[in-house]
């Protein structure tokens, strides 16, 4: 997907281009992870033989014939982490955790543990932002992994917490059902933000309260905002944007069906219903497939992509990697996800024994290009 817009101007005159500002250090948050990405796949490969023991003519069958070769190099390359036997005699040559990386892998347990009420809270969450309060179930799998669901989630999770899930079949289609609202729930990442950094609700009568020439104001009704290095923002830009930024409107989880979406409320609360999906995954971050998925669950704009690029200082489009992808801008500070939940922790720690350090080199190159 290339991004390109264009704006019409009026009295005939030729169309005008804008320029999507790139952010050089958030594409490369997707080529970082692309090798720690093989690391974890093979040691969850290895773990989920038999004996923990991989033999190296059946890896083509788990992973297919052209990725195996990614596989092979990975191999080759972190003896820290993969053991490679046999090839002797009658013996098949096979491959293993090594003993330093089977005792890393040990505590993986420990961080699923510690995961569980961050998901069960955060699946509630997601369920309470649909507009009927159910979610297809297999719109749930498309988005597991960024959530951080594990494989068996239905039994693992769902099932577990009957007080809070229920799987129910209508027309013919499986759903994820929420069981009881919460109102505790009701709050969302922006607003905990707030609250950490003692933003309160401002008490009327302020004529003017000044926003900063990056578009960011300690409003309650503000987002942060990450523009790009090379985005320059005029007076009148500014002007417009501070009345948007201080623009009331409706919760997220509000029922969507309540508002037209021609009020500029409601299309800021739009704004926000997109913010909240993206800040209950893990890596605060979607394909632009899993989230135009959504459409009919949380009422999204038919113009989906023309809303994120307008709210560039919110949300990022990154090309790179095999799909184009979404992230929030505020939860990333150069490289580096600035939140981590136990799993992402435990992923850090397992990864760092191929002695990988360029993730935090990159943080001090150039950060924005423009296309």
């Amino acid at each position: 997907m290339f991004v390109s817009v264009r704006q019409i101007s009026s009295g005939g005159k030729r169309s005008k281009k804008k320029i999507y500002h790139r952010d050089y250090q958030l594409d490369k948050v997707m080529d970082l992870q692309k090798k720690p990405s093989l690391i974890l796949q093979l040691k969850s490969i290895i773990q989920s033989q038999k004996h923990q023991c991989l033999l190296l003519r059946d890896l083509e069958k788990e992973v297919g014939f052209v990725p195996k070769w990614n596989f092979m190099s990975i191999i080759e390359k972190y003896p820290t982490i993969f053991h490679v036997g046999g090839g002797s005699g009658k013996q098949l040559p096979f491959v293993t955790l090594t003993r330093k990386a089977e005792k890393i892998a040990s505590e993986e347990g420990e961080a699923r543990n510690l995961m569980e009420l961050i998901l069960v809270k955060n699946l509630r969450k997601l369920l309470m932002l649909s507009i009927d309060c159910r979610v297809p179930l297999e719109k749930v799998e498309l988005i597991g992994n960024e959530l951080g669901l594990p494989q068996d989630f239905k039994k693992s999770l769902i099932l577990k917490y009957p007080e809070y899930f229920s799987i129910k079949d209508i027309n013919g289609r499986t759903y994820v059902n929420l069981e009881n609202w919460d109102s505790s729930l009701a709050v969302t990442a922006r607003e905990e933000r707030f609250a950490r950094e003692g933003v309160l609700q401002l008490s009327g009568g302020q004529k003017k309260v000044r926003i900063m020439k990056d578009g960011n104001y300690n409003g309650p009704f503000a987002f942060k905002m990450c523009f790009a290095a090379g985005f320059r923002p005029n007076k009148s830009y500014l002007e417009e944007f501070e009345k948007w930024q201080k623009m009331e409107f409706p919760s997220p989880y509000l029922n969507a069906r309540r508002f037209e979406l021609a009020d500029p409320k409601a299309r800021k609360r739009v704004v926000a219903v997109l913010h909240e999906l993206l800040s209950l995954t893990m890596e605060k971050r979607m394909t632009f497939a899993q989230l135009d998925a959504f459409h009919s669950e949380y009422l999204l704009p038919s113009k989906l992509l023309l809303c994120l690029i307008k709210h560039h200082g919110i949300f990022y489009i990154t090309n790179k990697g095999a799909r184009s992808t979404i992230l929030l801008k505020e939860a990333y500070a150069g490289t580096t996800l600035v939140d981590k939940c136990p799993i992402l922790m435990f992923n850090d720690k397992f990864v760092a024994l191929s002695g990988r350090n360029d993730i935090s080199s990159c943080n001090n190159m150039n950060s924005s290009h423009v296309i």
